[in-house]
């Protein structure tokens, strides 16, 4: 296949065209001209746009990467020469998402198709290889000259070197195996691992069920002793309770009794006071203090004969008669027979005796008075006795003493009543309390209550066991049927040793297919290191005569001179872009048909080579130029 010409809208390049010769071309321009778009846009052409590309970071896809710059849609044309045929591949973009996804294959200058080149695959049909082996071997990106492994590529040299067949790869098979290996062990994970957890937690649940089985038998045993125990402590309880209730409520009612007794007694004697009283009340004197009585009778008695005293005192008028008969007669005698020079001395002296029987007068009535008042006064002192004489308050006073000294024989009686009234109300309380005590049979400390706390416990052991015993059936029921988790466990044993068996096999076939892939290896690697050698030797004139390829096409030279070849760390930029340019030419060779020929495209690969190499390299270029077309870019003069 021979690019003849391109036009393309894409990326920077907006309707621009570049044409090609068959043989060597070295496309010459400066960075940021679009050289890495060109060789982009060539295997856009032949293998089109991957539109399921997502953008990752520090990745770009090609569908955004070269979108056209004008904003215009995607698209290109490209003409060529295959067997001896001009063909013109168009692909344009019809929708935004899948850019150059519509094509066409026509001949160069007429509308006629080409049969049996459609867009998914006019690339492999031309140059022969897929896009994987493609772009590691004919297609050089911009800083990715070095060869990178894949089961393509790797099919494709194998088979060269071996049997011809392209559908068996050393690396797919050895993923696969170890892929199957993996899924059925690796470290704990895998079907194995995950058997031998489901073996286990089978064994796991057999033996917890085996356990909770036993477990159970002994929580029943206990649970139908704790029953028993129930039963026997219930009765004693009802039994205690009943002789409890008996003792008490005969104790209370002998308490009632005495207390009617002492009620009986006590309104007996009440009613005797009060009669007493009564009779008290209804003498002269009344409920007094007895001494304040005797007291008070003793001082009436005396002030009685007093007053009595003065009310018998005699009287005796006649000195106020007598004293004014001669007062009259000497006022008479004045005027009639004293003579004149007495007359002064007959009237003063007559004044004199008037006077005397007014005194005389004053004081008799003031003794008549108090004579009148003390008769009264003693009136009102009898009779506050109701007596006649002195005598008769001296006979009350003695009746007073009588009915008080019953009263207080009646207050005293009832006050011991009352006493031994409170006594036994008192003794009834605290024997009520007592009882009320004797009768708690849950928080008292009788007989009973102790019989009850016990019961309760052992009730409350009988519903932990029967929760115990629910709670290891509800265990059992979710562990399973022993049966059917011994059939599980056999079956999983019977799976067991197979899977372990074809571990076992897997690891087998891969021992025989590393022995395989390493004759392989013996064959092809020597065929492509030597390849690449050659090209090696050429480009450095020598210096470099030997390259050692490993199975992911990474590499070491080593100098004629070098008794150990040089890692790929030791090598300047320019010796390490000459190697795997070597490796490159020589997958080309090994991986590409000969019969249809792929064009080699070189993206700056020779920026890092001196003068001297680039001109040792473009020779090398030239002489592959003379069997397939080569498309170099570069950006410095060539």
């Amino acid at each position: 296949m021979i690019i003849k010409k391109l036009t393309a809208s894409f990326g920077k390049l907006n309707g621009e065209s570049l044409e090609l010769n068959d043989g060597l071309n070295i496309i010459c321009a400066p960075n940021e001209s679009g050289k890495s778009t060109w060789c982009a846009f060539i295997r856009a052409m032949l293998y089109g746009v991957d539109s399921s590309e997502r953008q990752k970071s520090g990745y770009m896809p090609d569908k955004l990467r070269y979108a056209p710059w004008s904003g215009a849609a995607m698209q290109g044309q490209m003409e060529l020469s295959e067997g001896g045929k001009d063909i013109t591949l168009t692909r344009t973009t019809r929708l935004k998402s899948a850019p150059m996804r519509e094509f066409s294959a026509v001949y160069t200058g007429t509308n006629v198709a080409v049969d049996g080149l459609t867009a998914s695959n006019v690339g492999e049909m031309l140059t022969g290889v897929s896009k994987d082996v493609f772009r590691r071997s004919s297609f050089v990106e911009q800083g990715a000259i070095a060869v990178s492994g894949s089961p393509e590529l790797e099919k494709r040299i194998s088979a060269i070197v071996s049997s011809g067949e392209e559908d068996c790869s050393f690396t797919e098979a050895d993923e696969q195996l170890r892929a199957w290996q993996r899924s059925r062990r690796y470290n704990r994970r895998g079907k194995l691992p995950e058997l031998e957890d489901r073996m286990t937690q089978t064994k796991r649940r057999l033996y917890e069920l085996e356990s909770a089985c036993a477990e159970s038998d002994r929580l029943n045993t206990q649970l139908e002793q704790s029953r028993e125990e129930c039963a026997r402590l219930e009765q004693e309880m009802l039994q205690s309770r009943k002789t409890a209730r008996r003792d008490a409520l005969a104790n209370l009612q002998n308490l009632r009794k005495q207390v009617n007794e002492a009620n009986t007694a006590h309104e007996a004697a009440d009613d005797e006071r009060d009669a007493r009283r009564a009779e008290l009340c209804g003498c002269v004197i009344g409920q007094r203090d007895p001494d304040e009585v005797a007291s008070e009778v003793g001082q009436d008695i005396e002030k009685c004969f007093e007053l009595k005293a003065i009310s018998e005192k005699k009287l005796n008028p006649a000195p106020f008669y007598i004293l004014f008969v001669l007062g009259l007669a000497l006022v008479a005698a004045a005027l009639y027979v004293i003579p004149e020079a007495f007359i002064a001395y007959a009237f003063a002296l007559a004044a004199v005796l008037f006077f005397s029987a007014c005194f005389s007068s004053v004081k008799y009535s003031k003794a008549k008075n108090a004579a009148h008042e003390a008769r009264r006064t003693r009136r009102k002192i009898l009779g506050k006795y109701k007596a006649e004489d002195e005598d008769g308050i001296s006979a009350c006073f003695e009746e007073f003493k009588v009915l008080y000294s019953a009263f207080a024989d009646a207050e005293k009686v009832e006050r011991e009543t009352a006493e031994e009234l409170a006594r036994i109300q008192n003794l009834q309380e605290q024997t009520e309390a007592q009882t009320l005590s004797q009768l708690d049979f849950s928080g008292g400390d009788n007989e009973a209550a102790q019989l009850g706390r016990e019961l309760n416990n052992a009730q409350r052991s009988c519903d932990l066991l029967s929760a115990r015993i629910s709670e290891i059936k509800g265990r059992v029921d979710a562990i399973g049927d022993p049966l059917v988790l011994g059939s599980e466990l056999k079956s999983m044993q019977a799976e067991y040793e197979a899977l372990e068996s074809e571990f076992d096999a897997i690891a087998l076939a891969l021992d025989t297919l590393r022995a395989a892939d390493a004759d392989i290896q013996s064959r092809f690697s020597p065929e492509l290191g030597k390849l690449a050698a050659q090209y090696m030797s050429m480009i450095t004139e020598g210096r470099y005569e030997s390259i050692l390829i490993n199975r992911d096409f990474s590499a070491k030279t080593k100098v004629g001179d070098d008794s150990v070849a040089r890692e790929t760390e030791y090598l300047s930029a320019g010796t390490l872009d000459l190697m795997y340019l070597a490796v490159r030419l020589a997958v080309c060779e090994l991986a590409l048909d000969s019969e249809q020929v792929c064009p080699l495209v070189l993206d700056d690969t020779l920026v890092n080579l001196d003068d001297n190499r680039t001109q040792q390299a473009m020779k090398l270029l030239r002489e592959i130029a003379k069997k397939r077309q080569v498309i170099l870019f570069s950006c410095k003069n060539i």
